[in-house]
Order: structure tokens, then C-alpha cells, then sequence
């Protein structure tokens, strides 16, 4: 069976959708090839190109958001103050971790 042009053509929010996934996941590739990238140069040109993704996940994210096809609900406060809660308790897991290890 042979696809027309209509029969694969996609709407307005799903091409929006399908190439915010598509630079999520290069964002996902840079980000593995940065952090597994063994010279300086190379770990350079993949930080920059990470950048590059993220503004234009950004812009896509900012464009759906608009238009009504990607809503964010405000966090609420004892959200953020429970996420902070455990980013400050890893986070003093780490030093004492650190520490230990320098004995």
C-alpha cells in the first residue's frame, strides 16, 4: 500500500509535538557524548551543540505553550519546599560521604 502525502501528513500540535521529542532526545544524545567524550575538543563541540538543542527545545516548548498545546501548572509551594528538602538532604549525604572518604 502506498502512503499519500495526506495520509501522512500530521496537524499543527502534533508536528510541534513530534519535534519537541525529537530534540529532547538529541538533548539526551549530547548529553551522554558529552559526559562519555574523552578529549577536550570533542566535549567542547558537544556542550555547545547541547546548547544549541536546549534553546530550540526551548523555543518549540515556548510555541506549543501559546498555542494551548503544552500546559504547566504552576508547582505548588509545598512542592518546591519538598524538593528542596531532598536536594539539600543528598546533598549533605555527599559532603559527609566526601569527608569520610578523605579520612
Amino acid at each position: 500500500m502506498k502512503l499519500t502525502k495526506s495520509d501522512t501528513t500530521l496537524c499543527e500540535k502534533d508536528a510541534l509535538q513530534d519535534m519537541l521529542d525529537s530534540e529532547k532526545n538529541l538533548m539526551a544524545l549530547y548529553a551522554t557524548a558529552l559526559y562519555e567524550g574523552s578529549g577536550k575538543n570533542v566535549r567542547k563541540n558537544f556542550s555547545d551543540n547541547l546548547m544549541g538543542v536546549a534553546e530550540n527545545q526551548y523555543t518549540l516548548f515556548q510555541q506549543m505553550s501559546a498555542r494551548g498545546y503544552y500546559e504547566t501548572p504552576p508547582a505548588k509551594k509545598d512542592m518546591i519546599d519538598k524538593a528542596n528538602d531532598t536536594f539539600k538532604k543528598q546533598q549533605s549525604s555527599l559532603k559527609t560521604t566526601k569527608q569520610a572518604a578523605n579520612k
